[in-house]
Protein backbone atom coordinates (compact mmCIF):
# COMPACT_ATOMS: atom_id res chain seq x y z
CA UNK A 1 0.00 0.00 0.00
CA UNK A 2 1.50 3.30 -1.11
CA UNK A 3 2.86 5.41 1.74
CA UNK A 4 2.53 9.18 1.86
CA UNK A 5 5.83 10.92 1.01
CA UNK A 6 7.89 12.83 3.54
CA UNK A 7 7.15 16.55 3.58
CA UNK A 8 10.09 18.96 3.65
CA UNK A 9 10.37 21.69 6.24
CA UNK A 10 10.27 25.37 5.39
CA UNK A 11 14.08 25.46 5.26
CA UNK A 12 13.76 23.60 1.93
CA UNK A 13 10.89 25.71 0.59
CA UNK A 14 11.39 26.68 -3.08
CA UNK A 15 11.20 30.44 -2.54
CA UNK A 16 9.49 32.20 -5.43
CA UNK A 17 7.43 29.18 -6.53
CA UNK A 18 3.67 29.32 -6.98
CA UNK A 19 1.79 27.35 -4.33
CA UNK A 20 -1.47 26.45 -2.72
CA UNK A 21 -1.27 26.27 1.08
CA UNK A 22 -3.62 23.93 2.92
CA UNK A 23 -4.37 23.82 6.63
CA UNK A 24 -2.11 21.30 8.38
CA UNK A 25 -4.42 19.52 10.79
CA UNK A 26 -2.83 18.20 13.97
CA UNK A 27 -3.63 14.50 13.94
CA UNK A 28 -2.65 11.20 12.33
CA UNK A 29 -2.16 10.56 8.63
CA UNK A 30 -4.48 7.71 7.61
CA UNK A 31 -4.63 6.12 4.14
CA UNK A 32 -7.52 4.25 2.55
CA UNK A 33 -7.27 1.97 -0.46
CA UNK A 34 -10.14 1.36 -2.89
CA UNK A 35 -10.42 -1.18 -5.68
CA UNK A 36 -13.16 -1.63 -8.25
CA UNK A 37 -13.67 -5.21 -7.05
CA UNK A 38 -13.39 -4.85 -3.26
CA UNK A 39 -14.41 -1.26 -2.53
CA UNK A 40 -12.62 0.37 0.43
CA UNK A 41 -10.77 -2.68 1.69
CA UNK A 42 -7.37 -1.68 3.12
CA UNK A 43 -6.57 0.89 5.81
CA UNK A 44 -3.30 2.20 7.15
CA UNK A 45 -1.51 4.84 9.14
CA UNK A 46 1.48 6.42 7.46
CA UNK A 47 3.66 3.44 8.48
CA UNK A 48 1.42 0.43 9.19
CA UNK A 49 -1.88 -1.20 8.31
CA UNK A 50 -4.77 -1.45 10.78
CA UNK A 51 -8.22 -3.03 10.99
CA UNK A 52 -11.36 -3.04 13.18
CA UNK A 53 -9.39 -4.44 16.13
CA UNK A 54 -7.00 -1.49 16.37
CA UNK A 55 -7.21 0.23 19.78
CA UNK A 56 -6.54 3.72 18.39
CA UNK A 57 -7.79 3.83 14.83
CA UNK A 58 -10.65 1.31 14.66
CA UNK A 59 -13.15 4.14 15.17
CA UNK A 60 -11.87 5.82 12.01
CA UNK A 61 -13.10 2.97 9.78
CA UNK A 62 -16.87 3.50 10.15
CA UNK A 63 -16.28 7.26 10.19
CA UNK A 64 -14.61 7.00 6.79
CA UNK A 65 -17.00 4.45 5.30
CA UNK A 66 -20.11 6.33 6.39
CA UNK A 67 -19.06 9.89 5.54
CA UNK A 68 -16.21 10.03 3.01
CA UNK A 69 -16.12 6.65 1.32
CA UNK A 70 -19.24 6.69 -0.88
CA UNK A 71 -18.73 10.21 -2.25
CA UNK A 72 -15.02 9.70 -2.86
CA UNK A 73 -15.71 6.48 -4.74
CA UNK A 74 -18.26 8.25 -6.92
CA UNK A 75 -15.91 11.11 -7.73
CA UNK A 76 -12.92 8.88 -8.41
CA UNK A 77 -14.99 6.93 -10.94
CA UNK A 78 -16.02 10.21 -12.56
CA UNK A 79 -12.43 11.39 -12.87
CA UNK A 80 -11.27 8.20 -14.57
CA UNK A 81 -13.73 5.82 -16.14
CA UNK A 82 -12.76 2.19 -15.57
CA UNK A 83 -10.25 3.00 -12.82
CA UNK A 84 -9.12 -0.08 -10.90
CA UNK A 85 -7.46 1.32 -7.80
CA UNK A 86 -7.02 4.50 -5.76
CA UNK A 87 -5.64 5.55 -2.38
CA UNK A 88 -6.88 8.59 -0.49
CA UNK A 89 -5.06 10.29 2.37
CA UNK A 90 -6.81 11.88 5.33
CA UNK A 91 -5.95 13.45 8.67
CA UNK A 92 -7.69 11.91 11.69
CA UNK A 93 -8.06 14.15 14.73
CA UNK A 94 -10.21 15.42 17.57
CA UNK A 95 -10.38 18.70 19.45
CA UNK A 96 -7.61 17.64 21.86
CA UNK A 97 -5.37 15.72 19.46
CA UNK A 98 -1.70 16.73 19.64
CA UNK A 99 1.31 15.31 17.78
CA UNK A 100 -0.56 12.12 16.86
CA UNK A 101 -1.85 11.48 20.39
CA UNK A 102 -5.64 11.33 20.59
CA UNK A 103 -8.07 11.71 23.48
CA UNK A 104 -10.36 8.65 23.34
CA UNK A 105 -13.35 10.68 24.52
CA UNK A 106 -13.05 13.27 21.72
CA UNK A 107 -15.39 13.25 18.75
CA UNK A 108 -13.09 12.63 15.79
CA UNK A 109 -13.17 13.83 12.21
CA UNK A 110 -11.34 13.10 8.97
CA UNK A 111 -10.03 15.65 6.48
CA UNK A 112 -9.09 14.62 2.94
CA UNK A 113 -5.82 16.15 1.76
CA UNK A 114 -4.55 14.05 -1.15
CA UNK A 115 -5.67 11.43 -3.67
CA UNK A 116 -3.48 8.91 -5.50
CA UNK A 117 -4.88 7.42 -8.71
CA UNK A 118 -3.55 4.10 -9.99
CA UNK A 119 -0.60 4.60 -12.38
CA UNK A 120 -1.02 8.40 -12.21
CA UNK A 121 0.34 9.13 -8.75
CA UNK A 122 -0.74 11.79 -6.28
CA UNK A 123 -2.89 14.50 -7.86
CA UNK A 124 -1.39 17.91 -8.51
CA UNK A 125 -2.76 20.41 -5.98
CA UNK A 126 -4.94 22.34 -8.42
CA UNK A 127 -6.41 19.14 -9.82
CA UNK A 128 -7.18 18.04 -6.26
CA UNK A 129 -8.81 21.41 -5.61
CA UNK A 130 -10.90 21.19 -8.79
CA UNK A 131 -12.24 17.73 -7.94
CA UNK A 132 -12.62 17.82 -4.15
CA UNK A 133 -12.53 21.38 -2.77
CA UNK A 134 -16.32 21.67 -2.47
CA UNK A 135 -16.54 18.70 -0.09
CA UNK A 136 -17.08 19.57 3.60
CA UNK A 137 -14.37 17.11 4.62
CA UNK A 138 -11.69 18.41 2.23
CA UNK A 139 -8.62 20.21 3.62
CA UNK A 140 -9.10 23.98 3.58
CA UNK A 141 -6.96 26.23 1.37
CA UNK A 142 -5.72 29.34 3.19
CA UNK A 143 -3.36 30.80 0.57
CA UNK A 144 -2.96 30.85 -3.20
CA UNK A 145 0.10 32.75 -4.33
CA UNK A 146 3.90 32.95 -4.20
CA UNK A 147 5.84 30.99 -1.62
CA UNK A 148 8.06 33.68 -0.13
CA UNK A 149 9.56 34.74 3.19
CA UNK A 150 6.66 37.10 3.91
CA UNK A 151 4.19 34.22 3.65
CA UNK A 152 6.34 31.97 5.84
CA UNK A 153 6.61 34.75 8.43
CA UNK A 154 2.86 35.35 8.32
CA UNK A 155 2.16 31.66 9.01
CA UNK A 156 4.68 31.66 11.86
CA UNK A 157 3.14 34.77 13.42
CA UNK A 158 -0.47 33.66 13.34
CA UNK A 159 -1.80 35.78 10.48
CA UNK A 160 -3.69 32.76 9.18
CA UNK A 161 -6.32 30.92 11.19
CA UNK A 162 -4.28 27.72 11.67
CA UNK A 163 -3.14 25.99 14.84
CA UNK A 164 -0.27 23.75 13.75
CA UNK A 165 0.52 25.41 10.44
CA UNK A 166 0.14 24.80 6.71
CA UNK A 167 1.36 22.52 3.96
CA UNK A 168 2.36 24.50 0.87
CA UNK A 169 2.11 22.50 -2.35
CA UNK A 170 3.22 23.03 -5.93
CA UNK A 171 3.23 20.61 -8.83
CA UNK A 172 6.60 19.17 -7.78
CA UNK A 173 7.06 20.04 -4.10
CA UNK A 174 5.47 20.07 -0.65
CA UNK A 175 6.73 21.85 2.45
CA UNK A 176 5.32 22.38 5.92
CA UNK A 177 5.37 25.66 7.78
CA UNK A 178 4.41 25.64 11.45
CA UNK A 179 3.36 28.43 13.78
CA UNK A 180 5.33 29.95 16.63
CA UNK A 181 2.40 29.18 18.94
CA UNK A 182 2.69 25.51 18.06
CA UNK A 183 6.45 25.67 18.62
CA UNK A 184 5.90 27.04 22.12
CA UNK A 185 3.50 24.22 22.93
CA UNK A 186 5.99 21.62 21.61
CA UNK A 187 8.75 23.00 23.83
CA UNK A 188 6.47 23.10 26.88
CA UNK A 189 5.36 19.51 26.29
CA UNK A 190 8.51 17.77 25.03
CA UNK A 191 11.31 20.02 26.32
CA UNK A 192 14.53 18.93 24.59
CA UNK A 193 12.57 16.54 22.34
CA UNK A 194 10.55 19.27 20.60
CA UNK A 195 12.57 18.97 17.37
CA UNK A 196 11.10 15.51 16.78
CA UNK A 197 7.73 17.18 16.15
CA UNK A 198 8.83 20.33 14.36
CA UNK A 199 9.45 20.75 10.65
Amino acid sequence: MKQYPEIDGSNKAPIGASCLAFVKYDGSNLRWEWSSKKGWYKFGTRTRLFDHTDEIFAEAIPLFQDTLGPELERRIKEIERGIQNAIVFTEFFGQNSFTGIHNPTDTKELRLFDVNLYKRGIMKPRQFLKNFDDLPFSAQVVYDGTLNQDFISDVRNGVYSVVEGVVAKGDDFMCKIKTNTYLTKLKETYHDGWKNYWE
